[in-house]
């Protein structure tokens, strides 16, 4: 027969042994997030605040076949007027998105990532739906293939995207940045305190922050004399390239937080396609060539000191910098334990994975307390 069960949210005895291991607690744990209805769930499981948002991935799953289509649009525009055109519909969309979920977030820190997408993952990928899509937008079939095949890349996940997409189309950048700024404006009216954060993705230089914060500095003028508000948020970056690691110093002339997206950072420092590497790592392991998959634990040994290099040498220039890590690293235990050691302000993770992460950066503080050199943990 069945036997009764109860949400693990709602469990008592859940609830006492968080509230013993948030009483050892200093490190602050995070979620990732895409929706509202994952930051609720976050929040329900102990999340402290959103540590990424990925903006482009609203458009998938409940409700996103309207901006998806929105996006296809921008995406496969021939000039810029088309593509003004299809960022103006999309604004809305993504306002909506922002202030439902930082109403969610009501007093806690939300961090929103700017568009990152490998263009070609966002386009109609078969014939019936390409030619759907050339019907809708009055051109001709050969046209549509065209504008989808230039958007090819041999590396995508080293091309046109991150903050290159809004250096290369400001306009990109613009449209985002005004949504944001605006749902916390309407928040801010109706009583609220949204804690807005926005980072710029895959950056190798402060010049690439400086670029997208003129930017972001004349939308939010416009925006707090539409609104009659004065707007605080935080502008950071996210570290995900060994060169942003080694320029940490300058990039924190400019940002306000750093968060280490360990997926991409170990994906070019190992030169491992985390995409279809499986076959090598698991042969590595079985020949003990390392000992762990790098992209579920974090190579301590390698990425691990480029992260440390980029905390220290972003504190060097800013004390009260904020440092982050929003790779599913951010859930593993054995990761956050190191992510402790190395002076991590939070962890970001999945939903799920919010109370083993709280619960491992309890015992790091217990491990760290009792280790008599006080930096090996053990």
């Amino acid at each position: 027969g069945s036997v009764k069960t109860i949400d693990a949210t709602e469990n008592q005895r859940f609830q006492e042994f968080m509230r013993l291991v948030d009483k050892y607690r200093k490190m602050g744990v995070r979620t990732n997030a895409d929706n509202p209805d994952d930051a609720q769930k976050a929040v329900s499981f102990g999340a402290e605040g959103i540590g990424l948002f990925r903006i482009e991935h609203m458009f998938y799953g409940k409700n996103g076949a309207t901006p998806l289509d929105i996006l296809r649009n921008m995406i496969l525009s021939s000039n810029k007027e088309e593509r003004l055109a299809a960022l103006n519909e999309l604004e809305p969309h993504i306002k909506e998105a922002a202030k439902s979920t930082l109403k969610i977030l009501n007093h806690k820190p939300l961090t929103f990532r700017l568009m990152d997408p490998p263009l070609h993952e966002f386009v109609p990928q078969t014939e019936e739906k390409q030619r759907a899509k050339a019907a809708e937008r009055g051109i001709t079939f050969e046209e549509i293939k065209k504008r989808i095949d230039a958007l090819h890349e041999v590396n995508p996940m080293m091309g046109l995207r991150g903050a290159r997409l809004g250096i290369v189309y400001p306009e990109i950048s613009e449209i985002q940045f005004r949504a944001l700024f605006q749902a916390t404006a309407e928040l801010m009216k109706e009583g609220f305190d949204p804690r807005l954060e926005i980072m710029v993705p895959l950056t190798i230089d402060v010049k690439e922050l400086k670029h997208q914060k003129a930017i972001a500095d004349r939308v939010q003028a416009e925006v707090e004399a539409q609104f009659g508000v004065k707007i605080n948020y935080l502008y950071g970056t996210m570290i995900e390239i060994p060169r942003a690691t080694l320029m940490a110093d300058e990039i924190a002339e400019v940002a306000q937080f750093f968060s280490f997206g360990t997926n991409d950072l170990t994906q070019m420092t190992l030169g491992f396609s985390r995409d279809d590497v499986n076959e090598i790592i698991h042969t590595y392991i079985d020949q003990k060539i390392i000992a762990a998959d790098p992209f579920k634990t974090l190579d301590q040994a390698g990425v691990g000191q480029l992260v440390q290099a980029g905390v220290q040498r972003g504190r060097f220039v800013n004390p009260k910098l904020k440092v982050g890590v929003c790779g599913e690293h951010g859930g593993d235990p054995a990761s956050v334990e190191f992510f402790y050691k190395a002076g991590m302000t939070y962890v970001s993770c999945s939903p799920f994975r919010v109370p083993v992460a709280r619960l491992a950066a309890a015992q790091a503080k217990i491990k760290a307390e009792k280790c008599n050199c006080g930096c090996c943990g053990k």
